[in-house]
């Protein structure tokens, strides 16, 4: 940074600004998402896909390009294990993947069901193993052994989980993935299950992780500090290669990472092209949420309806100018449109280019004398305008303008 004290000229803030490499060190780094919208984004309170549904979302995952798809818990039995074996079956070009519990007898119907991918999943953390499990390390330690073992026989990819890994002592978490590795795991997912983790304290362990095993690391993130796509972002910069997401974000309580956020921030945040057809986001999120029975937030990142809506005059004149101004990437990228959006902070630029969008001229004058109008419509309403609001709002204003000019010559004739 040069000496602030020093005059500031024009060459001087150029070299100030953002001294920072352009281009990713991660830029040539090959990241395969698993999207798990089917198993875990099911998991969401009050949610329930039919086997309908869950075709259609696999179908369209596929579409989209992810790498895995998790189809769901077998030892759930019923529809559920009907559904992931007609889903294995498909002939889907991304793999299908079917979680279990270290259980033996579990692992084995999941491979007869026809899956190309297994998930073991084990907690690791002291305070899941001595509660929830009732049984010690060297317990979970013999458990995932013959697991992997199991499963590995099988000839099936094995991805091990390692449940709460976040709140797990780390030589513990080692011992884990080595034991892992020792019987051919795959992978190990490292979970933030409850999302207790932020992303410089998840780089040092998922960094320390990959250096001490070997394997490769997949990250699971939830949201509950609202920082699942951030510590996901900080695995794959600690060397993390596959990404478990949820379209939209689903998941137990505050969510999982959102395949749509965590693609988008690999592509313009970190210069990582992911091969996803990100064209596709808002239509496979608006589906599954309608499956959900939710509906996607306004502000919801990268899908979400106001991403492309402009209000504020000046934000609407500058990306009227050049979209760049306020929009980082196009919104047919995502599937979504553009919006000029007219209210109470609404400029005279929008009106006049509104307008025309009805094939409505208006000079830029007669635009900054509707303006009044018009904000003072949105405060009443208490939102902004409908486009058959301003319209009338504009022939009201023209009206009352030729009647002032007809009083104006009689009174002169007269």
């Amino acid at each position: 940074m040069k000496d602030i004290k020093a005059p500031i000229t024009e060459e001087v803030a150029d070299q100030m600004v953002w001294e920072l490499p352009i281009e990713s060190k991660l830029k040539k780094t090959h990241i395969k998402i698993d999207d798990t919208t089917l198993r875990d984004g099911e998991q969401t309170a009050g949610v329930v896909f039919s086997n309908d549904e869950k075709i259609n979302i696999a179908r369209m995952l596929d579409e989209v390009g992810v790498d895995q798809i998790e189809a769901g818990i077998p030892a759930m039995g019923g529809s559920e294990r009907e559904v992931i074996e007609e889903i294995a079956h498909m002939g889907l070009d991304a793999s299908v993947l079917a979680w279990n519990r270290a259980n033996l007898d579990e692992i084995k119907d999941s491979i007869d069901l026809g899956v190309d991918a297994i998930a073991i999943s084990l907690a690791t953390s002291d305070i899941h193993i001595e509660t929830k499990l009732q049984k010690d390390r060297q317990w979970v330690l013999d458990s995932i052994r013959k697991a992997v073992e199991l499963a590995k026989s099988h000839d099936v990819y094995v991805s091990v989980n390692a449940e709460d890994a976040s709140r797990t002592e780390l030589g513990f978490l080692l011992e884990y993935a080595a034991v892992a590795k020792e019987e051919g795991a795959d992978r190990i997912r490292f979970c933030d299950t409850i999302g207790t983790m932020e992303p410089f304290r998840i780089y040092s362990i998922v960094k320390h992780l990959i250096e001490e095993t070997g394997l490769e690391v997949e990250m699971h993130t939830h949201n509950d500090f609202g920082m699942a796509v951030a510590n996901a972002i900080a695995g794959i910069h600690a060397g993390a290669t596959w990404v478990n997401v949820t379209v939209g974000g689903l998941g137990e309580r505050a969510g999982n990472a959102a395949l749509e956020e965590v693609v988008m921030a690999l592509k313009y945040l970190e210069d990582i092209e992911v091969d996803i057809d990100t064209k596709q986001f808002y239509e496979i999120t608006d589906y599954v949420m309608r499956a959900a029975g939710r509906t996607i937030p306004a502000w919801k990142p990268i899908v979400g309806s106001n991403m492309f809506a402009h209000e504020s005059g000046i934000h609407a004149d500058g990306v009227i100018k050049n979209p760049k101004t306020y929009e980082v990437f196009s919104p047919d990228e995502v599937g979504l449109e553009r919006q000029i959006v007219v209210g109470k902070h609404s400029g005279s630029k929008t009106i006049e280019l509104k307008l025309a969008e009805f094939g409505i001229p208006i000079s830029r004058e007669e635009a900054a004398e509707l303006l009044p109008a018009v904000r003072a419509k949105a405060v009443l309403l208490n939102r902004s305008l409908f486009d058959k609001e301003l319209v009338k709002l504009y022939q009201n204003f023209i009206a009352e303008k030729e009647a002032v000019a007809e009083a104006a010559v009689e009174k002169a004739v007269i």
